[in-house]
Formats: C-alpha cells, structure tokens, sequence
C-alpha cells in the first residue's frame, strides 16, 4: 500500500539566517537532553524552545537538530498544536521530525505483522496566531515596539506633560493629562516614558546610551496648547514632567537562535526596572551592540565574575575564573547596547555579570 506521507521539518520565517551561521563554523556535538523522549506531541502553550529542551541539553541548538537546509528555510512551514515530532535517532545526528498522526489504517498503513505504523503527513499553512512561537513573547512583548535607548538629549524634544487632572500628583487609567510641545495633532495613540538614565560602560565609565522607562499609554482626545490626553493604561506612576511619543506597533522579532560568529566580552549593565537580581525570563540590557557585531537571535552565555581570593602562601590577590550561571537570547540591538531575554539560569544573575559566547 502506498503510504500517503512525507515527513515534513519544522521551519520558520524568522530561521533565514539560521541555516548559513550552522553552516560556517564547527560546533560540539548534540547533545540529546537524559531521557529524551521518542515523541512530543505540541499542546497550546508549547514554544520551539520548550520542545527543543525535552530533547536537547541545550535547546538554543534546535535550527541544528531539525537540519534546516536553506530550501526548507525559504519555504517554512508551520508547527501547531496536535503535531506530533518525533526524536529520529537512525542516522550518524539525532534529528527531529514533524508531522501529525493520520486516523486510519488506510492513511497510516499497517506493517506485515498486525502492527499500525504511525508516519507524518504534510500541512503547510501561513503563518497565523495559532502556530506556536519560537520563546515566550509573553516576557518581551512590551519592549518590541518601545524605543529603550534614546540620544543624549533623551525626550527633551518630545512632547512634555505639564498639569494632570486636578493637580494631582500621579495618574492612572482613566485620568488626564495636558502636554506641551505636540505638534502632530493627528496622531492619536502616544506612548508615555520617564526622562532617560545614562547606561554606564563598567570598563570604561562612560555613557553607552540613554534608557528610557516607559510609563503607560495615552490616547489624545483634543489637540492643541496644551494637548489633552487620557491615560488608557500604566505600568508605573505617570506625573508631570513624563515625555510622549506616538505608539508604533509591536511586532515580533525574527528570532534565530545560534552563537555569535565573533568573540564577544560585555556585561549586563542594567536590569529593567531597576531589580538587583533577576531569573529566567527576565529582561537586562548589555554592555554591547552592533558596533560589536551582536545581531538579534544570538545566544550569549552569562558569567558570575571571579571573586578576588588571596594566596596565603605568596601574600598575591588572584581572581578565580568566571563560572557559567545562565543563556541569554538577544532579541533587540542598538549601536552600543542590546536587549536579551534570560532563557536559564542556574542562579540570580546580577548587575555586573560578564555575558560572552555559549
């Protein structure tokens, strides 16, 4: 019997440049994760990461193990809940497989001695909001679409709020606002942040850029001077002297995962919203960007910087050597500073921790 199947491979927009990074440089050899299963089948939920980690010791390698080849990557296809993917462990790698079950001894084809065989069919589809996403978007989907780093002069040349309603000192959902300085008075969904900090380079002490902390938003409901606002929603306190900038619309990174193609030696230079200590998916800013050649979907290794200890018996101070603690995955770059998305993490990571390659 003819059996009406083709196995389909996991593919992905976002994965266009996954294919020439694994082609270039060697890597270590995949390593399957202990007790890797056989199957997986995806419920809501799932990301490309998550399923990945049931079968690798380090998911971020799954463009690897999924042998993505540059005609599957220009013609992606689409992993949904109910697919199955199979662990296939025939060949010199582990590979895995998509597909999804076919009802039916007809479909499925049945093997000589009574058992049913189970094989993957094809469905290709565009990509739509029920196909899983790579990461958690959950944990970066407020900083997609709001300009972090800013020039020196921070928001000075954007719209100021200059009275709230009734004087009070702080606004919130349903509050107004007035503001000065907006000149486009057909723009009606802005965006409010608190004036930008300096992020401080811990090597060289000067300013990398300026990080802004968004607010809140605010629709405008009449132009003029002073421009009334209405608050529509708020992450933190908003009072006078926050800037405005019309809203964009988030989209999603095309995120890859794979290592940087240089060497790379930065820090994290900020936890936002200013926490200490920080765990798996949370969002810190590093000490290095595109002038480094760091690119969204790269996979950095973050690094307990080395205590100084003292030898007792020649009296000298000596650092011990860094310790891997936890991954990252870049999702938003700028000239000297990037955006990555705690992915693991072994124990709180800190300001200061040393971020290089996995």
């Amino acid at each position: 019997m003819l059996k009406k199947s083709i196995t389909r491979v996991l593919g992905c927009a976002a994965w266009l440049l996954a294919g020439a990074a694994f082609a270039q440089g060697a890597t270590a050899p995949l390593e399957l994760a202990p007790n890797a299963p056989d199957k997986h089948v995806v419920v809501r939920g799932d990301t490309l990461w998550d399923i990945s980690g049931k079968f690798l010791k380090s998911p971020w390698r799954w463009p690897e193990i999924w042998q993505l080849n540059r005609e599957q990557i220009a013609n992606p296809h689409l992993i949904y809940p109910g697919d199955v993917v199979y662990l296939d462990r025939s060949g010199a790698e582990p590979r895995l497989r998509l597909g999804r079950s076919v009802d039916g001894m007809a479909s499925a084809g049945r093997a000589g001695d009574g058992t049913q065989r189970t094989e993957p069919m094809v469905r290709s589809a565009p990509l739509d909001r029920d196909a899983i996403p790579t990461m958690n978007l959950a944990a970066i989907q407020v900083f997609l679409n709001r300009p972090l780093i800013v020039e020196e002069q921070g928001l000075k040349s954007h719209p100021r709020i200059i009275a709230t309603q009734d004087g009070r000192v702080f606004l919130s959902r349903g509050d107004t606002a007035y503001a000065r300085g907006v000149a486009d008075g057909a723009t009606k969904d802005w965006h409010v942040y608190r004036p930008a900090k300096p992020l401080i380079d811990p090597a060289t002490r000067q300013p990398l850029g300026w990080e802004t902390l968004y607010v809140g938003a605010a629709e405008m409901v009449r132009p003029g001077d002073p421009a009334t606002f209405r608050i529509q929603s708020n992450a933190e306190e908003i009072g006078e002297g926050d800037r405005l900038m019309p809203a964009t619309r988030a989209s999603a990174p095309n995120v890859a995962p794979r290592p940087p193609s240089m060497p790379v030696d930065g820090r994290i230079v900020s936890v936002y919203r200013g926490v200490d200590q920080v765990g798996k998916f949370s969002v810190v800013a590093l000490s290095v960007g595109q002038q480094q050649g760091l690119e969204v979907g790269h996979v950095l290794q973050v690094q307990s910087t080395g205590r100084m200890v003292l030898d007792r018996d020649t009296k000298e101070q000596v650092r011990l050597p860094n310790e891997p603690i936890g991954q990252l995955l870049v999702f938003r770059v700028f000239d000297r500073v990037a955006y990555g998305l705690v992915v693991a993490a072994a124990m709180p990571i800190s300001v200061g921790a040393t971020v290089t390659n996995p």
